[in-house]
């Protein structure tokens, strides 16, 4: 079949990152195909580059034999290229008719004609099964809702090219049969679609072909019928696998934990994370393992508290901590780490010495009043301790390495000795040595008796400093691998989650 679509050489630096380098990809008509890659790999970058977003340093584009090279977003709907992003892209206070014709509302001699722009929201939404109130304003309808308007508003208009980047993100259950229904409605009226999601199991549902990058460069495309998920999953990790079966691997979680310091149970919510249990004990070291986007960062907020629970209970030895309460949290001995230490982690403009004794300073304060002596000593023995490298601890932290700002977070959390810190991938962008420095800290902290949960896409660095692994896929957590069977080839196999191909 020829090409409603093609992409030759597409190369995008930005200062100091090849984003994309002579990156190849077609789609066809009324095709799923889906892009794959593990965060960096490029993914992002393409589809800005295909809906207008971006523009490419060097390579072509053609829709339909022509040549494409849209300046704007506008210009690629108008050429008939749209997409739907994560972040749904409506205006909340306005209605769901005013959300899904902006731009395009009907109008009589005195104004907008409201009751035919009603009239043509609800026929926008029936091939979704919505039967909704459109005048009311979208925010008072679930975040699912805004999802499934976001990509009604898209298909809308003379639509070639769809892009669905992360669409069920916010969609569970018949939301998810819903959208699958929808799409291949689409796919039978010639539309091409690009699939972009972290669940691997709708790959193989829904997709017709499957590229993936990696570190910016296609390393292949295949028909999603002759892709397995563990071969799926070793191609987008750059691995190749041995052929051992994942049963002589895997070990479940055997008892409860006689030393346990943190303990988990039926922690999950609706479209985030299926039920958890989970025991860390003292000294012991636990990390979360799968492909980004698979529950396991998700099941570190909701256990910190930055996202409210829907249900379960975490107990820190033995006493409750609060649902939705970072603060609770905290004080009941739990610490993060987060994923984005430069969103969720520093503050760039304090200094170093404040960003480290940002959380213990309130049990360094007397009478109200926080010993600025004390509170430097504690800066200046972490920070030499973790050998954060700064002129001073004065300089604002913006002006630090990402290793040292790394090491500067750790030293913020063992300011305030929790008994469970959750470290959300400690070593990315750090460099070999501050690695290597990281990883020391990180056993230094268990053999002290710490519990730590290791978050980390880089399967190496949990078969190295795990003592057991949870293994996470499409939301919930699917097996532990114990110590003995902890190996990388164990980690890409549960991640993966067998050998089958289309289900």
């Amino acid at each position: 079949m020829s090409a409603l679509f093609e992409a030759r050489g597409l190369s995008k630096s930005f200062p100091g990152v090849r984003a994309l380098s002579r990156v190849d990809f077609e789609l066809r008509p009324g095709e799923v195909h889906a892009l794959m890659g593990q965060n960096g790999a490029g993914k992002s970058t393409l589809v800005r580059i295909i809906t207008g977003a971006e523009r490419a340093d060097g390579g072509e584009m053609l829709l339909a034999g022509a040549g494409y090279s849209p300046g704007s977003v506008h210009e690629a709907q108008l050429a008939g290229v749209a997409a739907v992003h994560q972040e749904v892209g409506l205006i909340p206070r306005l209605s769901v008719a005013e959300n899904l014709l902006l731009g395009r509302l009907p109008r009589k001699w005195h104004g907008i004609d409201w009751r035919a722009a009603r009239a043509r929201a609800r026929e926008m939404l029936a091939p979704f099964g919505l039967d909704i109130d459109v005048a009311r304003p979208l925010a008072e309808f679930p975040v699912a809702v805004r999802q499934l308007a976001t990509i009604a508003r898209a298909i809308a208009r003379d639509c070639r090219v769809l892009v669905l980047d992360e669409p069920t993100s916010s969609l569970h259950g018949r939301g998810v049969a819903t959208l699958f229904g929808v799409v291949r409605g689409l796919r039978a009226r010639g539309v091409a679609i690009v699939f972009i999601t972290h669940f691997l199991d709708q790959v193989h549902v829904i997709s017709d072909r499957i590229t993936i990058l990696r570190n910016g460069e296609r390393v292949g495309t295949w028909e999603a019928g002759s892709l397995s998920r563990v071969e799926l999953v070793s191609q987008m990790l750059g691995r190749t696998l041995v052929a051992a079966p994942m049963a002589d691997r895997a070990a479940a979680e055997g008892g409860q934990r006689c030393d346990s310091v943190l303990r988990i149970r039926g922690l999950a919510r609706a479209g985030v994370l299926a039920p958890l249990d989970l025991e860390v004990g003292r000294g012991e070291v636990v990390g979360f393992a799968g492909l980004l986007g698979s529950g396991r960062t998700e099941a570190a907020e909701l256990i910190i508290g930055v996202r409210n629970r829907g249900a379960g209970t975490v107990e820190v030895h033995g006493r409750p901590v609060p649902a939705g309460s970072p603060r609770a949290a905290i004080d009941a001995g739990l610490g993060l780490c987060p994923e984005d230490r430069q969103a969720d982690g520093i503050i760039p403009g304090l200094s170093v010495a404040d960003n480290i004794t940002l959380v213990a300073r309130r049990g360094l304060a007397r009478w109200g009043f926080v010993s600025r002596r004390a509170e430097r000593a504690l800066a200046r023995r972490l920070a030499g301790e973790l050998g954060v490298k700064a002129a001073n601890l004065d300089v604002p932290m913006r002006t630090l390495s990402g290793g040292n700002q790394q090491k500067a977070l750790l030293a913020r959390w063992l300011a305030n000795a929790p008994e469970v810190l959750i470290l959300d991938e400690p070593m990315r962008g750090v460099d070999v040595g501050g690695k290597a420095e990281i990883e020391r800290q990180i056993a230094g902290l268990a053999r002290a008796g710490m519990g730590v949960v290791l978050i980390s896409g880089e399967i190496d660095e949990i078969a190295r400093r795990s003592d057991r692994a949870v293994v996470f896929r499409d939301r919930r957590a699917v097996g532990v691998i114990a110590r003995d069977g902890l190996t990388e080839d164990a980690l890409v196999r549960a991640m993966a989650g067998g050998e089958g191909g289309r289900e």
